[in-house]
């Protein structure tokens, strides 16, 4: 009898569960075919809903019947499907563009305006490339990376300087993706422009904090970038002339509707105007990149994809010194879907930075190199409408080649010399899930294991007491220690592993209709370190991988904030906190020498970093003017104490402020629609000056003056702040297939010299001791014209 009542209790849930059935597919641009990452699909009257993952594909499950799917997606017109659920079928759709897209919403937060507020991943933000379009650029070159900075957390460390820091962390402690394949420079020209063509892009998106399992090996922050599928409806060109580069992309199907490809090509041509001055003319600078990518639709269930990125810069001085730098990375994806709730990605990457040093005065050539294969192994699973499981696997193979340097010629007194090449594995397994707990909870939550093997090939170097560097109590300097051996390894060996787990948590709590509160948990192990004793990025600084001497860096950030959207308005507020302690955090020591040093382990302590601040962004993402204010407090510190090495460490052992501390930033960015054929832009931005070491005395010592120095990082540059403007003209009649627009834009309009450092120096004429201030850029106007056909 317990028996039939049991049954009997449980037959209607039994009977709704046969009569639910599952509906996939995937959401695509009607008018080019691309996939669209974000788009949001869900059953009118009910809470049934889901996003498109990367590349498109959705899938959710509802009762027997009759119902309305609503699809929409940021800049594009919503649609209506009635749909009749009797079994489980594929359903894919398209969208068209939006007339009005180009000025309504300029940043969001989330994938959507209509989800921000339940999804519990916090800390991320996503720029569409029609906005970039629109802010004024230096030189009129569009750049992704220097809009990121207008964002709240994200700065940089001054103009001409390279990549981005992202939370009071360094340039190393992103890592940056193009199409899944590793980059490890993001700039073009030393920092004036980065790689990233925005005519090749399709998607920008930044994970500051709570990153997801899938990802690992970096401290701070993921950049995840995609570039376009290519147009598999029509052919399309794209591009534009600037002021000093021009570029171009052609896209079009191989086969209509299942395969098409993308070729975007871009170079500068500053330099032929060195040409022109007599005292220049033997001087140049330049860089070009290429962007390919094509795919392949086998069937409904399986596509193929191939893309690639060349990039690379080239600077000669009067034919004395010559330097290349640049990138090279492919890709090479296959999408499966399994049934329709099971998707797959599986992906082999090849990614490879190198950069190229001659310098004719000394009669040599220096070449090295960083380059990594990736494979890696996806699976989504769409459990039901409240579970999604994403669970995979990657393995990286590196291989480091510090330098080769080569004498150019026989005179040359230079002899050749190549640094031990280093080897290294680093695993990932993850699983992580996004849960909907109830109608206001849900929480993301997920755990990542990482392994990390620095493999032979090589001898490595022993040390008196285990210690590669020393304290000269006398001298009161470090140095290095003394070598006691050397152990030769084989390069299947492994000289030193490392394990680490690598929890993740984030849920979000909707207090009502239109405010939510979030919090989140990560930690990251990261195994590989730019060592580099400048403030910015160069293309001579080492990589070196986690070994014996080189503990990997552990980072814990905890994040806390509130979302509220005004109704109606247009306007929405998003305050967050977060506090950020990473382990193992290296610096050089004072009088460090890295180029060409086949020991880095010499010139180097372990220590602590932390970094904690207030993010505020308000933003208007409606109406005839857009943009958003962002404003950041925060601090970035690191403490290295001298450990086994003794002595008092860096600064005493006392906290100091790293280079990438700015307790204030505030920027504005503004979009306002003056009529279809005008549109103008401003930014305003203010920022601390970055924390920076200045001589504090001298003293003389065998008749030469020697300079004494304050704490590390104790003094500051000046301020940084400029005010940049443009305007759009869209001239012609809409609807014309060739479109058009010129873009005027000045930088920095009131011709602010910020300082990018202060050199002091001793005036040989009068013996005055004299501070020189470096600027990279006063007022810059430009002019760019734009085309799409």
């Amino acid at each position: 009898m317990k028996k039939f009542l049991f049954l009997l209790l449980l037959f209607p849930a039994l009977s709704a569960a046969q009569n639910k059935y599952s509906l996939s597919g995937t959401v695509k641009d009607k008018s080019s075919g691309e996939s669209l990452f974000g788009a949001t699909v869900f059953i009118e009257g009910t809470s049934i809903g889901t996003t498109t993952n990367e590349y498109g594909f959705y899938s959710i499950s509802a009762p027997e019947g009759s119902h309305t799917l609503i699809i929409s997606y940021l800049g594009f017109d919503n649609i209506k499907k009635d749909v009749l659920l009797d079994k489980d079928q594929n359903l894919n759709i398209e969208l068209s563009e939006s007339s009005s897209q180009l000025n309504e919403v300029v940043l969001q937060t989330e994938d959507s305006e209509d989800i921000n507020l339940r999804k519990p991943q916090m800390s991320v933000s996503k720029l569409k490339v029609g906005t970039i379009k629109q802010m004024p650029a230096v030189l009129g070159e569009v750049d992704i990376i220097k809009s990121l900075q207008l964002l709240p957390g994200v700065t940089n460390n001054g103009e001409g300087s390279s990549g981005f820091n992202v939370r009071g962390g360094s340039v190393d402690q992103n890592l940056v993706l193009l199409d899944e394949t590793i980059i490890y420079n993001t700039s073009h020209l030393l920092g004036f422009f980065s790689i990233f063509n925005s005519d090749a892009i399709k998607d920008i998106k930044l994970y500051k904090g709570n990153i997801p399992s899938k990802f690992g090996g970096r401290a701070s922050s993921v950049l995840d970038v995609r570039q376009k599928d290519g147009n598999n409806k029509n052919f399309a060109l794209t591009g534009g002339i600037g002021t000093v580069s021009t570029r171009l992309a052609v896209e079009g199907p191989i086969v209509k509707d299942r395969s098409s490809f993308l070729v975007a090509g871009r170079g500068s041509y500053a330099h032929l105007f060195l040409k022109l001055d007599e005292d220049l003319k033997d001087n140049s600078a330049y860089f070009y990149d290429l962007n390919l990518k094509t795919n392949f639709e086998i069937n409904e269930n399986n596509q193929l994809f191939l893309s690639g990125y060349f990039g690379r810069d080239v600077f000669e001085f009067n034919e004395n010194f010559k330097n290349s730098y640049g990138n090279s990375s492919g890709n090479l994806r296959w999408n499966h879907v399994f049934n329709d709730k099971i998707f797959s990605n599986l992906s082999l990457n090849y990614s490879k930075y190198d950069y190229d040093l001659e310098i004719s005065a000394f009669e040599f050539d220096w070449l090295s190199e960083i380059d990594n294969i990736n494979l890696k192994y996806a699976l989504s699973y769409y459990l039901n409408n409240d579970i999604k499981l994403d669970f995979g696997l990657n393995g990286i193979h590196y291989l480091f080649n510090p330098g080769i340097i080569s004498p150019t010629t026989e005179t040359s007194g230079v002899n050749y010399l190549k640094l031990d090449q280093k080897r290294a594995f680093e695993g990932g397994l993850y699983i992580g899930a996004e849960h909907q707990v109830s109608s206001k909870l849900s929480i993301q939550y997920g755990l990542r294991y990482s392994n990390f093997a620095r493999m032979g090939g090589q001898a490595i170097v022993q040390y008196e007491n285990d210690q590669p560097v020393v304290y000269d109590e006398e001298l009161e300097i470090y140095k290095r220690g003394t070598p006691a051996d050397a152990i030769d390894y084989d390069k299947g060996e492994v000289i030193r592993g490392f394990g680490n787990l690598e929890p993740r948590l984030a849920f979000a709590y909707e207090l009502g209709e239109h405010s939510s509160i979030k919090a989140g948990y990560s930690r990251v192990a990261q195994y590989i370190h730019l060592i580099s004793n400048t403030t910015s990025v160069t293309p001579l600084d080492v990589w070196a991988p986690s070994g014996p001497y080189i503990e990997p860096q552990l980072s814990n950030q905890y994040a806390v904030g509130y979302f509220r959207k005004l109704k109606n308005s247009g306007l929405s507020l998003e305050v967050e906190a977060y506090y950020k302690d990473i382990a193992n955090r290296i610096d050089y020591i004072d009088g460090s020498d890295l180029i060409g040093n086949n020991t880095i382990e010499t010139e180097i302590l372990n220590g602590e970093s932390k970094a904690y601040g207030l993010e505020f962004l308000m933003r208007k993402t409606k109406g005839d003017f857009t943009g958003w204010l962002a404003y950041t407090w925060s601090k970035s510190e690191q403490r290295t104490p001298g450990g086994t090495a003794g002595g008092p460490g860096i600064n005493e052992g006392e906290w100091y402020y790293t280079p990438y501390d700015r307790t204030h930033d505030i920027s504005m960015t503004g979009t306002y629609r003056l009529n279809k054929k005008w549109r103008f832009s401003a930014n305003l931005i203010y920022q601390t000056g970055r924390p920076v070491t200045y001589p504090n005395g001298q003293y003389e010592y065998e008749g030469q003056s020697i300079a004494s120095y304050s704490d590390r990082n104790s003094d500051r540059l000046p301020a940084y702040h400029r005010l940049d403007l443009s305007a759009i003209l869209v001239p012609g009649k809409p609807g014309k297939k060739w479109k058009g627009e010129w873009v005027f834009s000045i930088y920095n309009v009131y011709n602010r010299r910020n300082a990018a450092s202060i050199t002091f120096s001793q005036n040989r004429e009068t013996g005055i001791n004299e501070a020189t201030r470096i600027a990279i850029f006063g007022i810059v106007p430009s002019v760019t014209y734009n085309f799409k056909f």
